[in-house]
């Protein structure tokens, strides 16, 4: 959910730009932009993930465990759709009203999806309401039902902040009061930096992006989380203590599993905030977490595979392990420091800044995972789309 939403959005500030953007993908040159392409080839896999009786949404689609280094296609363990709750339910919702406006614009080339979009987001709020806390529970599931699930369980107890991000998107594609009682009784939670089990942040970005299509009740609220949205990216910029002057590293809570992610989605916070007040030191600060990501780091690597003189070469990615190629896939950013190490890997340095090693086994900082790729592919697109400033 929470990558969809970041290449949303990245389409939606920087439409001209991924208009004339191709990427020889086999959609190429089909009158629908290539990011939108992508966005559509999981959206239409999200469709199959909500039940159509009641439109609750499942959790996930797994092998009871993990596969081992091996290519798609060649795996024949069963897979299981397991338990709808109300995190998947609601970022499913969101999901779906930002991708029904979007794809309204193109109603030729796609007839009908603009309005199964909508239809779905409001079947998956109905049935929030019905369900408000259904938590995602893997090891309760797993005291009374075989097989047990092992894989990553995702668990989510605080729902808040994916009843904002639903109910933005759904106003601002709507406009319906319903959705904008919700908001304006939510918008005060502390911000901070979005992940997968925390997405107030892209209801915020959403809102301040739409704002002058918004009915007027909305503009009292409009102002003030935008002057949060500020405030939020000056303390980024004025806690940065670190050595490479980059804004990751300001604290050791950065350095977690996915730290690059946090990088990336710090300078969307920045970037953000340059598109509200043409601030250049908004800039410059999300342009240094890049440089971060690209190799301006205390390990010396650059964190995106194929790239730079010294990249991840040994990621924790089946293909790029199982292929028979030397070389990774190119493209993909590793997952990055983590002093944390939940991998049991041997680690030759722990400091928080420098707990990475590129071998294949160290999921914990070596993983490739889409919800720091998506911020990524929004990072480097919006310095592309950008650049004319400079």
């Amino acid at each position: 959910g929470i990558s969809m939403g970041t290449l949303f959005s990245a389409y939606e500030d920087f439409p001209e730009f991924f208009k004339s953007l191709l990427t020889n993908i086999p959609e190429s040159g089909n009158g629908i932009p290539d990011i939108l392409n992508e966005c559509l080839y999981n959206l239409r896999w999200m469709f199959t993930m909500q039940d159509p009786a009641d439109g609750g949404v499942y959790n996930k689609c797994t092998n009871a465990s993990f596969d081992g280094m091996v290519m798609p296609g060649v795996t024949t363990k069963p897979r299981y759709v397991v338990q709808k709750g109300t995190a998947a339910t609601l970022d499913f919702t969101a999901v779906m009203a930002q991708a029904s406006r979007i794809f309204s614009r193109y109603k030729k080339r796609l007839p009908g999806l603009s309005d199964s979009c909508m239809n779905a987001a409001i079947k998956g709020w109905q049935w929030s309401e019905k369900f408000p806390d259904l938590n995602y529970d893997q090891n309760l599931i797993n005291k009374t039902l075989e097989p047990k699930i092992t894989t990553g369980g995702y668990g989510d107890h605080n729902f808040q902040d994916e009843w904002f991000w639903a109910a933005s998107e759904l106003y601002i594609t709507t406009k319906e009061k319903l959705y904008f009682k919700m908001i304006s009784n939510n918008y005060a939670i502390a911000f901070s930096i979005p992940a997968w089990n925390n997405v107030f942040m892209p209801g915020i970005y959403s809102l301040i992006r739409n704002r002058d299509l918004l009915p007027k009740e909305s503009i009292k609220m409009i102002h003030d989380i935008s002057n949060h949205l500020l405030q939020f990216s000056d303390s980024l910029i004025n806690n940065s203590k670190s050595a490479f002057n980059t804004i990751i590293g300001q604290s050791k809570k950065d350095f977690i599993w996915g730290s690059n992610a946090v990088a990336a989605n710090q300078s969307i916070v920045l970037l953000n905030a340059f598109q509200y007040s043409a601030n250049n030191k908004y800039l410059n600060a999300a342009l240094s977490n890049l440089d971060y990501i690209l190799g301006r780091n205390a390990t010396g690597f650059c964190f995106l595979t194929g790239n730079g003189s010294k990249s991840t070469m040994h990621p924790h990615h089946r293909q790029s392990i199982s292929d028979g190629v030397a070389e990774p896939v190119p493209g993909l950013l590793a997952g990055g420091p983590n002093p944390g190490r939940q991998d049991g890997a041997n680690y030759e340095f722990i400091e928080p800044e420098t707990a990475y090693t590129d071998k294949s086994e160290a999921y914990a900082c070596n993983e490739i995972a889409i919800n720091w790729n998506a911020p990524l592919v929004y990072l480097v697109s919006a310095f592309e789309a950008l650049q004319k400033l400079f």
